[in-house]
């Protein structure tokens, strides 16, 4: 870019102005010379926005973990519950969570939301309520291996 002083007489006397007017010689030479992003810069904001990423993976499977954990310990309270309600309306215990289905204490068996199926352990006991004695199923447990954020294990809900 070249520019060049003009003169001008005024009333006062010699007044030189600079009047910067730019000159293209080459209209491929401004393409050129416009500022754009470096490489750097897109590194550092790519390199961030993995960070972030990172960041809401990790908590998102670390709260979806703490949700299964919360359903597995209501599921495991209703079914007890329910035992406890067949037990004292039947005056004996059921034999298995099916009979609970099928009685209508719940509506079908339940899925463990940490393995995924529908098996689940069934304690056996001694039947202590009913007059004919026997077995039945005193409590449930989770078939699910590990442990929680607390260290307890699943099957020791």
């Amino acid at each position: 870019m070249i520019s060049k002083p003009e003169l001008r007489i005024s009333d006062c006397g010699l007044r030189i102005e600079h009047k910067f007017t730019p000159v293209i010689r080459n209209p491929q030479s401004a393409i050129r010379n416009s500022q754009g992003f470096t490489l750097l810069e897109l590194v550092m904001v790519m390199t961030i926005i993995v960070i972030l990423a990172g960041v809401g993976v990790t908590s998102y499977q670390h709260i979806q973990l703490k949700a299964r954990e919360t359903i597995l310990k209501q599921d495991l309270a209703t079914m007890r519950k329910k035992i406890d309600e067949f037990a004292a309306d039947n005056e004996r215990l059921p034999k298995d969570i099916e009979e609970l289905a099928t009685h209508f204490y719940i509506r079908e068996k339940p899925i463990d939301p940490m393995t995924g199926q529908k098996e689940w352990y069934e304690e056996p006991g001694e039947d202590t309520i009913s007059r004919d004695g026997g077995t039945g199923m005193v409590d449930v447990h989770s078939l699910a291996a590990g442990v929680d954020g607390e260290g307890v294990a699943y099957k020791d809900y």
